[in-house]
């Protein structure tokens, strides 16, 4: 990919970050504050970054990676160039010197290797994505929106529990007809997730008759809050510009963050960058499954890297496709996939012997799942479970594998996707009732986590707990 480039003479002046007041109406918005807060992705359990670069390595291949094609009449450059056709349908992003906007676009401009690595996860998306915009009449900013929302990691999980490219809280996603079940989370699914988020994105800015900065208020902070506080407004005699309404801080901040992308994608030389190069042609298929298969299987059949597999199809949760669909996976872009040799897992082996394991100490039904290439749902099937709960030194039945002992291809597929996915993969949540005399430090290294996460997911301001009370916890590897 080619890289943003360094700053120009002609950029907008730094005393704008000096200004932020001077915007009417604006004076509550916080300034920017660093990256962290930009990209929400989430720690893996040895604090390392290891798996991250891997994935992101993955899309950066299958993003650079030429789509094949049939020789055509040559075209006109200026039509292949993707960021000049995605602006042509920019409808509403506005950076008024000294707004907050301005100021975010030039956050993001003095920030080239963040974008770099940024563009590089969503590229594979971006013709996907522009291309449903287009179709549905929607503004081009949109492309933009993951940036601020995931940094298009499809992985992503916010401490409110929103998840994946688009950020979708469960109940929201269900909604908009993503499936969430344990083979399976349509959130982390990059090309569903962006099609429930353009829907949701549609009624939300027929609701604010047609105000895109409503309507991206709405989808930060939640249309029915958004109404209430234009109701408010509305009582008062005052503005129902959304900068003018009583908004969470994080809110005000999300709005100026996408006009100020939208302005520095519309004029990048303004800002002193040089966008990478895009091809404005499809970097993924859509290939349609006979029904539940085995990606593993699929990958070593067909030759595809398990890695890029395993990051274009981030919304399972294992090696297996749901039972009841979606029956799809993408692929990159010009890569042969034959689907008709594969086997019936209803009939398969896999799915009919069984063996006899030990619970360790630390072990949980996920983490069981994926190191013997099952589902939880199949193991308390399988073990006549009504729960989630098991205790070291119990006897349980676990599904075989066959092809994990007699295929080495298999093998090394599936360690792989194993080892990505544990890390990737947000991890299910847990509930743990505080006993007397517990307290977050003991709470926190039973269950092999950091007492900053405990804050984190719980929301907790301190380190006061109280006997009863609840905690969501994350643990490592679940």
């Amino acid at each position: 990919m080619q890289p943003i480039a360094g700053r120009r003479s002609a950029r907008p002046s730094l005393a704008f970050i000096l200004i932020l007041g001077l915007a009417a109406g604006c004076a509550q918005l916080p300034a920017p504050d660093g990256a962290a807060r930009l990209e929400p992705l989430p720690v893996p359990a040895d604090g390392g970054r290891a798996q991250y670069e891997r994935a992101d390595e993955a899309a950066r291949r299958v993003g650079t990676r030429a789509p094949a094609s049939d020789d055509e009449a040559p075209t006109d450059p200026a039509d292949e160039n993707f960021w000049n056709q995605l602006a042509v349908r920019f409808a509403f992003a506005e950076c008024p010197e000294g707004s907050p906007a301005a100021t975010w676009a030039i956050w993001y401009a003095e920030r080239p290797d963040y974008l770099d690595r940024v563009l590089d996860r969503a590229r594979p998306w971006l013709h996907d994505i522009a291309t449903e915009l287009e179709q549905r009449e929607l503004p081009g900013e949109l492309v933009l929106l993951p940036i601020v929302e995931s940094a298009y990691n499809p992985f992503a999980y916010s401490h409110g529990q929103a998840a994946g490219t688009w950020q979708f809280l469960a109940a929201t996603g269900r909604e908009y007809g993503l499936d969430i079940n344990p083979f399976y989370d349509g959130r982390r699914d990059t090309w569903s997730a962006t099609r429930a988020a353009l829907d949701y994105l549609t009624v939300l800015v027929e609701r604010f008759d047609g105000d895109w900065n409503l309507a991206l208020a709405a989808y930060n902070g939640g249309q029915g809050r958004v109404h209430r506080a234009i109701q408010r407004n509305q009582a008062r005699g005052r503005s129902t510009e959304w900068h003018a309404l009583t908004l969470p801080r994080e809110t005000l901040a999300y709005v100026p963050k996408v006009n100020g992308l939208g302005c520095l994608f519309r004029e990048p030389e303004a800002f002193g960058i040089e966008l990478p190069e895009v091809p404005n042609e499809p970097l993924i298929n859509i290939v349609e499954l006979p029904g539940q298969a085995d990606i593993v299987r699929l990958a070593v059949d067909n030759r595809l890297d398990i890695a890029e597999v395993a990051v274009l199809n981030a919304g399972l949760n294992g090696h297996l496709t749901p039972p009841a669909g979606p029956h799809r996976i993408v692929v990159p872009a010009g890569q042969a996939v034959h689907v008709n040799d594969l086997p019936d897992m209803r009939r398969s082996p896999a799915a009919q012997a069984s063996r006899q394991v030990t619970i360790r100490r630390g072990d949980t039904l996920s983490t069981l799942a994926r190191r013997h290439g099952t589902t939880v749902s199949a193991l308390r099937e399988m073990n006549g479970l009504n729960g989630d709960r098991i205790v070291a030194g119990q006897q349980l039945k676990v599904a075989g594998n066959p092809a994990l002992h007699t295929d080495p291809a298999y093998a090394e597929h599936y360690a792989e996707l194993a080892r990505l996915q544990r890390q990737l993969v947000p991890a299910p949540a847990l509930v743990h009732r505080v006993a007397p005399g517990e307290s977050l430090w003991t709470i926190a290294r039973q269950h092999r986590v950091t007492i900053a996460q405990l804050q984190s997911w719980n929301n907790l301001r301190g380190t006061v707990i109280r006997p009863g009370q609840r905690l969501t916890v994350r643990p490592p590897g679940r």
